[in-house]
């Protein structure tokens, strides 16, 4: 009878000692991540944009070959104004390209004022356009296109781009391309897009 006794008080203090174990087990785990929660370090605040900017994409030409290149920039939020987004765009590409590129619109073009209607935005371009325009078709068609690609690329609702000249439709801007219809875009320098 001793033996048996003695099995029972040993079976009773392992079953003591695994709730003991078992208990402080989960008091430490509750203790730690206590501890973690209080000098755990604060994560990284997201790097942000800058309030109230959208990244655009401006056609510029690639040097060498004349090809149309973009570069992106940032511009002032417009608050929801397509018409002011797209004058502001066409503005920074009036600024010209801060690479190697080479400009598509002289310095001196300003942006008039930009209308939409339907899914075409009017984009009524200062005297400055034409009178800084280098002579030739390829120089004629670049410009027209890299507005008119600038504009639909960036601008999704934009299909297509009317370009009026001091507020006055023009057939041409420099004698070869017509512009009395809306461009549509075109990534080809040479107007022809296949």
């Amino acid at each position: 009878m001793k033996r048996t006794e003695g099995k029972a008080r040993g079976g009773g203090k392992a079953v003591l000692l695994a709730a003991f174990v078992a208990v402080a087990l989960v008091l430490g785990a509750l203790m730690l991540f206590k501890y973690l929660d209080r000098h755990e370090r604060p994560a990284a605040p997201a790097q942000p944009q800058p309030a109230g900017t959208r990244a655009v994409s401006l056609y510029f030409a690639a040097a060498d070959t004349g090809e149309y290149v973009t570069e992106t920039r940032e511009i002032d939020s417009c608050g929801g104004d397509l018409a002011f987004c797209i004058r502001q765009t066409l503005e920074e590409l009036a600024n010209g390209p801060l690479g190697d590129l080479a400009p598509t619109i002289p310095p001196t073009s300003a942006v008039r004022s930009v209308q939409i209607q339907d899914d075409t935005a009017i984009v009524d371009m200062g005297a400055g356009l034409v009178d800084g325009l280098p002579k030739g078709s390829s120089a004629e068609m670049t410009a027209a296109y890299s507005i008119v690609n600038t504009v639909v690329y960036n601008f999704p609702a934009v299909k297509q781009v009317k370009l009026l000249i001091e507020g006055h439709e023009v057939p041409t801007l420099g004698g070869h391309l017509d512009l009395q219809k809306p461009l549509v875009p075109d990534l080809q320098p040479d107007g022809k897009d296949g």
